[in-house]
């Protein structure tokens, strides 16, 4: 298994992928054909960090589908169990992360992500501040 996170790689979009259906607005941008899923598996407050929640979510991205570029108000880790996918981050070169993987993608990284042939399946864990969106849209 290669660890991305170990080899100082940060990277952001693999993560994104789940969070996107969550908020209308981005379901509105994928395509209609697209079969792009996110499964929350856990939403739940941390213990003894004030203010803070931890969201686990389960992000099926199907073959040739793109995410619109977005941020986090917090920082998210990804593990790929299935295919693989392209991430994209301001000023920073595209990274394939593939089965096997981890990532993370830093605080208020710009990112997305896109599919080719092969569409991934991802363990998504966001921890950020209570109430705040789960992702913010960049034009």
């Amino acid at each position: 298994m290669r660890n991305l996170v170990a080899s100082g790689i940060g990277i952001g979009a693999i993560v994104i992928a789940g969070i996107w259906l969550a908020q209308t607005t981005i379901a509105d941008e994928l395509s209609a054909a697209s079969e792009l899923t996110l499964e929350t598996l856990l939403s739940t407050k941390l213990e003894g960090i004030e203010g803070t929640e931890v969201i686990v979510s389960r992000v099926v991205m199907p073959p040739n589908t793109a995410l619109p570029k977005h941020w986090h108000p917090g920082e998210e880790f990804a593990y790929v169990l299935e295919g693989s996918t392209i991430l994209r981050r301001d000023g920073k070169p595209d990274l394939t992360a593939r089965k096997g993987d981890v990532v993370k993608i830093a605080f208020k990284e710009n990112h997305s992500a896109v599919t080719t042939d092969q569409g991934a399946t991802i363990l998504v864990f966001r921890v950020h501040e209570h109430g705040q969106p789960e992702r913010v849209l960049v034009d």
